[in-house]
């Protein structure tokens, strides 16, 4: 039987909007022992993992660009000192008392330094130029990405212990030890002697274990931490807290009046969205909970009152629905075409060699008698390399690659009579020219390849074909 316990992700935009996170989350209107039997996992404030390694979106390098690009030897110090300033301006902000603002920019400043004088060690071995460092940039990356879930998780512990919570600063990131364990003993350790009914852990989302969180994970770790500890806690519910609901589509796309909350849903549609890389958990998260028989909740930290989205194992929509609609703006589609491949096998093993050699996601696939496309969601510089270690391995193949978008309509049972159909004749009627089709037999989505810049227009098209008409529909018979 599950503990009584809950263990709750937040997300860095819901982090940073510190004001309505304790209104809504972390107090919400508790008091005694209701404040406790909760573990939080937070993730770093809105902006301070991009300003560490990297911004997630335009590639703008932080810390650990500049110190690896070595352009300049102040480079890295001037990015390290703007995290600093970030740091205690956030700080600054939401400290009303003056020593937990002084603690908690001591904090920062400490780790700070700890950090900088590993990367001097590093830049002054690598100026000697006999010294190859290229090893440990992996390990730098590692202790920068510590850096922002622990000044979060240190500053929101404070901050309950000023509001009179029992909160105490569990620190998994072990910045200053050499001990790699495991990510399940860190957090064993971690947790052997707290009482969960009298403390309220508040949890950094980066773990300094063996291989690596943010090797393993990428931006991800944060998911991986939450997961496991509500497996080995043996949680009753697992709670993710975001600055949206789980909607049916993204709501700047078709308008907030138009997206609805999914409500419930299972594990299979949650694949199905991280593997076109919507943010709803990553996808070695939610397995973990799905084969622990742990439930999952998504809920929008702007809106106390909402249970928010049920997401379990077992759950089937009572009748054949779409219940989102989204995608991927911008992916490759890699097609290899040999006219001798019919009935020969070792074609499509030694393709996946090589995509699984660089890296390479992929999102989808297809294939008849002689083509096998890959839809991969990477850059055409990774793809490039892909392509000419192929076409020397098989030079009388026609290999190609194109920038292409999909758009995936996704439910937990879409085997509605008419859906393609009626999805065919929305993307017409918009003007969308649809480049390729996939509907696999088990229902559970549909994908389209269109133009990138027809992506948009298809995610609206779809959502009202298959979504907003068939919810005025049930409006209706209902009214009837």
């Amino acid at each position: 039987m599950s503990k009584p316990h809950s263990v709750e992700k937040i997300g860095g935009t819901s982090m940073a909007a510190t004001t309505t996170l304790f209104d809504n989350v972390l107090i919400a209107g508790r008091s005694g022992a209701d404040l406790y039997n909760r573990i939080f996992v937070v993730s770093a404030y809105a902006g301070m993992t991009n300003l560490l390694l990297e911004c997630k979106k335009t590639g703008e390098p932080g810390v650990y660009g500049r110190f690896i690009a070595d352009d300049d030897a102040n480079g890295w110090r001037d990015a390290m000192e703007r995290v600093r300033s970030a740091m205690h301006e956030r700080n600054a902000g939401m400290f009303a008392r003056a020593a937990s603002r002084e603690a908690a920019d001591a904090f920062v400043d400490k780790r700070i330094a700890a950090v900088s004088a590993c990367l001097d060690d590093l830049a002054r071995l690598r100026s000697h130029g006999r010294f190859c460092v290229k090893e440990q940039l992996m390990t730098v990356r590692e202790l920068l990405a510590g850096i922002g879930e622990a000044h979060s998780a240190h500053s929101t512990a404070l901050l309950l212990r000023d509001r009179d919570v029992n909160a105490q600063f569990v620190d998994l990131t072990m910045w200053d030890q050499d001990d790699m364990r495991s990510l399940d003993a860190r957090i064993g350790d971690a947790f052997a002697a707290i009482d969960l009914t009298k403390v309220l852990p508040i949890v950094t989302g980066y773990a300094g274990c063996e291989g690596g969180m943010v090797r393993r994970y990428a931006r991800g770790y944060t998911e991986m931490t939450f997961s496991r500890l509500a497996v080995l806690t043996d949680a009753r519910e697992a709670i993710i807290h975001k600055e949206f609901h789980l909607s049916s589509a993204d709501p700047r796309l078709v308008g907030e009046e138009k997206a609805r909350k999914i409500g419930r849903t299972n594990y299979d549609v949650a694949d199905q969205l991280a593997n076109v890389g919507m943010e709803a958990i990553h996808p070695g998260a939610g397995r973990g909970l799905r084969q622990s028989g742990i439930p999952l909740r998504v809920r929008n930290t702007f809106d106390r009152e909402d249970g928010g989205t049920l997401v379990t194992g077992d759950y089937i929509s009572e009748k054949p629905r779409v219940e989102i609609v989204t995608g991927v703006r911008q992916m490759q589609a890699l097609q290899f075409f040999e006219q001798d491949m019919v009935g020969v096998k070792g074609y499509d093993s030694a393709i996946l060699e090589v995509l699984a050699k660089h890296r390479v996601w992929i999102v989808s696939k297809a294939s008849n008698a002689n083509t096998i496309t890959h839809y991969l969601s990477a850059g055409a510089d990774v793809v490039a390399k892909v392509l000419a270690e192929l076409q020397k391995t098989y030079p009388e193949a026609a290999i190609s690659a194109q920038p292409v978008a999909m758009v995936a309509a996704i439910g937990s049972d879409i085997s509605r009579p008419g859906l393609v159909p009626d999805a065919l004749r929305a993307l017409a009627d918009a003007g969308v020219t649809m480049i390729a089709m996939q509907h696999q037999i088990r229902n559970v989505d549909v994908q389209f390849i269109v133009d990138c810049d027809q992506f948009d227009t298809a995610v609206r098209a779809l959502h009202r074909a298959l979504i907003e008409d068939e919810a005025d529909a049930a409006e209706d018979r209902r009214a009837a």
